[in-house]
Parts: C-alpha cells; sequence; structure tokens
C-alpha cells in the first residue's frame, strides 16, 4: 500500500523484451537502499525488485500490466515517479493508494497560472466498477496523490503547485501524455456495496 507522496523521480536506463513481459532497469537517489522482494510503486504501479546491481535495480511488468498501464510506453531516459509502500508508523499524507492502476486517461490540456498549473484528463467512465471522480474527492495521478478541482463525465482536473511539479514528473506531461489513473479505493468499495444493496432491494 503507498499514499500516492513521491519519493523521487527514477530514469529508465534499460529495457529489455521478455515474451510477453517488460524487464525496466531504473536508477534512482535511493538504489543503494533497495533490496529484492522489496515493492515499489512506478508510476503508481505496484512492481517488485528482482535484482540490484551497480546503482540500477530491476522490476518486472507482465503483460496484463503493460495493457493497463503506461509502463509499455516508457523509452530509455523517461522519468518514472517512485515511491517505496508505506510503513505502518508513518504519516499517511497523501491518501491510499493501492498500486492497482485501473485504467490509462490522456491529458487534454496544460493550463500555466500565475505560480501554478492547471491539468485536465480524460478517461474512460465505468461507473459500475467505480471508474469516475467527484470534486474534492482523491485521485491517483502517475502514482501522485492529488485532489479533484473540477469534475465532470468523463473528465477531470488537478491543480499542481511547484513543488510537485518539480519532484514528480509532471514536468513531462503534455497535451496528449498517456498517465496511469487509480481511482480512490474508498470510493469503489462504497459504490460497490450501495449498487449491491440497491440491486438486491425489492420495490414495494
Amino acid at each position: 500500500m503507498f499514499s500516492g507522496i513521491v519519493e523521487a523521480t527514477g530514469k529508465v536506463v534499460d529495457l529489455q523484451e521478455d515474451n510477453g513481459n517488460l524487464h525496466i532497469f531504473l536508477t534512482c537517489p535511493f538504489v543503494n537502499e533497495l533490496k529484492v522482494d522489496q515493492s515499489i510503486s512506478h508510476n503508481g504501479v505496484c512492481l517488485t525488485v528482482v535484482d540490484v546491481k551497480n546503482d540500477v535495480y530491476q522490476v518486472t511488468a507482465v503483460e496484463e500490466t503493460l495493457k493497463r498501464t503506461n509502463l509499455g510506453l516508457l523509452k530509455i531516459g523517461d522519468e518514472v515517479n517512485l515511491e517505496r509502500s508505506l510503513r505502518l508508523d508513518s504519516f499517511l499524507d497523501g491518501h491510499i493508494v493501492q498500486g492497482h492502476v485501473d485504467q490509462t486517461g490522456i491529458c487534454t490540456k496544460v493550463e500555466e497560472l500565475d505560480g501554478s498549473w492547471y491539468y485536465y484528463f480524460e478517461y474512460e467512465t465505468n461507473e459500475e466498477a467505480g471508474y469516475f471522480t467527484v470534486e474534492k474527492g482523491s485521485i491517483a495521478v502517475n502514482g501522485v496523490s492529488l485532489t479533484v478541482v473540477e469534475s465532470r463525465p468523463n473528465m477531470f482536473s488537478v491543480a499542481i503547485i511547484p513543488y510537485t511539479y518539480e519532484v514528480t514528473n509532471f514536468h513531462n506531461i503534455r497535451e496528449g501524455s498517456v498517465v496511469n489513473l487509480e481511482f480512490d479505493v474508498i470510493g469503489k468499495y462504497i459504490n460497490r456495496i450501495v449498487r449491491q444493496y440497491l440491486g438486491n432491494m425489492k420495490i414495494k
């Protein structure tokens, strides 16, 4: 489990296809602290460290992950948002993020203001699965915990402060960029429970 508070960005140094899988090799500021079997969020995708050598670590994305996320679009030199798994004794500064990306979205506009940025994204709504947003609700974009500013069917916007812009790969997101989306897990559970309850109700 994660909080959506990105620790740093990693840099892709190599990519190796292996049948339907993709081996991703990265370097980051805390490589020397990593160990095999450790879980790390990569652009919001929970992946397991499988090897660490000479300031480079390796993770593997399977075919299902590549279909559902933007990891299959990675190129050597790309920046990836990284967050190590949440500790039970740490603060939950963001919101509950599972590292299980629901789907990708597309950036439709970036609006630069005086000291901040507004990003607009479109996605495929699936209300039955809980894939929708609400204003002031939580959303994880490329693993970054954010608050929804504007919410409409199939679209939402978020506001990015300078710190987030600099520390995460938001400074690389442009119109047309594909991002990973994880919708609020609490909202998804509530949506599922309410739909099951209403579905089982008998109208007198």
